[in-house]
């Protein structure tokens, strides 16, 4: 095979073959096929697309790139969940304590969060003490005996997908469905989970602004999902304002800690409720969501959640006193206050906006080597629907920078304030199944 007769192939909007896909992976991966086809082979795929054959193809052939984790040693389904990322996204320290508290083997493994906010990885070593490096006989041995571990991946894990994202990101071949679908596919595949479980985020503060566009990616998921043997489901959600109360490391373990103690956000809880009904089908251990929120409240109910997160902090060598003491955590040197100059209703916010703010507060990095400033961030004290008086305080800053009050007015354009009372939008709005499922309400 030559690369550019893949490369003409695909240009004339002709199928590629199973083998020739592993040939073109198998070479970028290896350094026999340089950036420049590489590249040229990309923007075909941008500009013509990939049939469900091919995006399944180019999956599994990414996969099997580097190491590939094998969990078979766990007995019982294990079950991950993926995000494709938003503002105050702590989900994944609510959602894994809920389900392995109910039975079920989470096994996850998380990258790092670059943008906005940190990522998983990024709250949990907010936490004094937390490891995210493990043998995977650690990892495993953790898993088995509590439920639930999160951890960092492994550099072996799907080089291909870390090579070809690289460039990507320089030659303007991002934004593609196949391509997008593989790369988060490819990684949750090599992870070794039986079950995935999909939070794909659309609004002013996700990726993909439109539900149309969310849906796509979300449904090319599962149905690579369905050809690789997978259970995987995808729940489509809202972030059209951040999730939650709180944006930043710190202050989101604190909404997290108190989420598993009955005293979260509404959207933040119900988000994992839909998920964890999921996931518990998943690992088989309910038949509906019915019996699934009846299952996750009852342990949040007796604490059983909470406990979940306290052992597994404790497993990753995390001080578990500052799960039972939240005050016990650092706090940011400057906070100012973002008050309201009229009365009304939130009709809309600029999640994207006060992410970013966040950021530049300190919460976040825009490059990868960036420190962050795990007590940077902002608290939410209103959002969409929430009527306000004039001298409301909207928001509350947290920062070690001197002068980031400067941040003030454009945390305060990032609300939209109008006269009529709204009702916000639902947290989640599909879930997207195989297709002898269906897509559901």
């Amino acid at each position: 095979m030559r690369m550019i007769d893949l490369i003409l192939k695909k240009r004339h909007q002709e199928r590629l073959s199973d083998d020739e896909i592993q040939f073109i992976i198998e070479g970028y991966t290896k350094g026999t096929i340089p950036d420049y086809q590489m590249s040229a082979f990309l923007m075909t795929v941008v500009m013509n697309g990939m049939d469900e054959q091919e995006t399944a193809a180019l999956t599994l052939a990414m996969m099997h790139s580097g190491e590939v984790v094998d969990l078979s040693a766990i007995p019982g389904i294990k079950v991950d969940k993926h995000s494709t990322g938003g503002v105050g996204d702590k989900t994944s320290l609510v959602l894994g304590p809920m389900v392995a508290a109910c039975g079920a083997k989470v096994a996850k493994m998380s990258g790092r969060g670059l943008g906005h906010t940190g990522g998983t990885l990024d709250k949990l070593e907010s936490i004094p003490g937390f490891r995210i490096q493990q043998e995977e006989q650690s990892f495993q041995k953790q898993v088995q005996e509590i439920g639930l571990a999160i951890i960092g991946q492994s550099e072996n894990l799907v080089p291909a997908d870390k090579k070809m994202y690289a460039l990507r990101d320089v030659t303007g071949t991002v934004d593609s469905v196949p391509l997008i679908a593989s790369s988060i596919m490819s990684k949750k595949l090599a992870t070794g989970s039986d079950a995935i479980c999909l939070d794909v985020k659309f609004g002013s503060g996700a990726f993909f602004h439109t539900i149309e566009d969310a849906r796509k990616l979300a449904q090319a998921m599962v149905k690579i999902g369905v050809h690789t043997g997978r259970d995987t489901r995808a729940l489509l959600t809202d972030m059209d304002q951040p999730l939650g109360c709180a944006i930043g490391n710190i202050l989101e373990v604190k909404e997290a800690i108190a989420t598993l103690q009955g005293k979260g956000p509404n959207d933040l809880l119900e988000l994992c409720m839909q998920a964890g009904c999921i996931m518990l089908m998943q690992a088989k251990i309910v038949e509906n969501q019915e019996a699934g929120r009846r299952l996750l409240e009852s342990k949040l109910r007796d604490g059983s959640a909470f406990r979940a997160l306290v052992q597994m902090v404790e497993a990753q060598g995390g001080e578990s006193v500052y799960l039972m003491h939240p005050e016990q955590f650092p706090v940011a040197k400057y906070s100012f206050s973002v008050v309201a100059s009229s009365n009304g209703y939130i009709q809309s916010m600029d999640a994207l906006e006060l992410g970013e703010c966040a950021m530049r507060l300190g919460a976040g990095r825009a490059r990868k080597e960036d420190p962050i400033d795990f007590t940077a961030g902002i608290i939410l004290h209103k959002k969409i629907g929430d009527p306000i008086k004039e001298k409301d305080v909207l928001a509350t800053i947290y920062t070690n920078i001197e002068h980031g009050e400067l941040e003030i007015p454009t945390i305060k354009k990032a609300f939209h304030i109008g006269e009529d009372p709204i009702n916000p939008r639902p947290i989640v709005h599909e879930i997207i199944q195989n297709e002898d499922q269906g897509r559901a309400k």
